[in-house]
């Protein structure tokens, strides 16, 4: 026969209602987790196409970047003619200007109506829609004084 002790250790021993539904809640609750976990990875694998206006956005930024310089010919708010040598032959430029386009003449920003015919200038700019759009135009100081004063 058991002893009084020995009955009361096994009734220890043995879980209770109360322990059960904790045990039970927290399995469902790491199942859940888990579950969650999974669903989450799996739909960040799912590619889908970016947005049109973002790949037009980056085609556009990728534009390379050329430059040009000689003497302006002509200049006026919304263009700028530039006479100039490329590949050893005279050439001349028509460029296109913006408000985005950074115009400076001793590292002062001016603007296009600044730029005077006669003045030398180095010009960055990129081909956007068949037309040159001058990005940077950079007037050289002094160029326009120093023509005035030989003739």
């Amino acid at each position: 026969m058991m002893t009084i002790l020995e009955k009361m250790t096994i009734l220890e021993k043995q879980p209770t209602g109360r322990i059960k539904l904790v045990k039970k809640l927290l399995a469902l609750t790491v199942a859940f987790a888990f579950a969650v976990g999974l669903a989450g990875s799996a739909a960040a694998q799912m590619s889908s196409p970016p947005p049109a206006e973002k790949t037009e956005k980056k085609a556009e930024k990728k534009m390379p970047t050329k430059s040009a310089s000689g003497t302006v010919k002509s200049a006026a708010p919304d263009s700028i003619v530039v006479a100039g040598k490329e590949k050893g032959k005279e050439a001349e430029w028509t460029f296109g200007v913006d408000s985005k386009t950074a115009i400076k003449k001793s590292g002062k920003a001016i603007t296009a109506a600044d730029i005077k015919a006669g003045d030398s200038v180095s010009v960055k700019y990129h081909e956007m829609d068949g037309k040159a759009m001058a990005s940077a135009v950079n007037v050289k100081a002094g160029a326009t004084a120093k023509k005035e004063e030989k003739k």
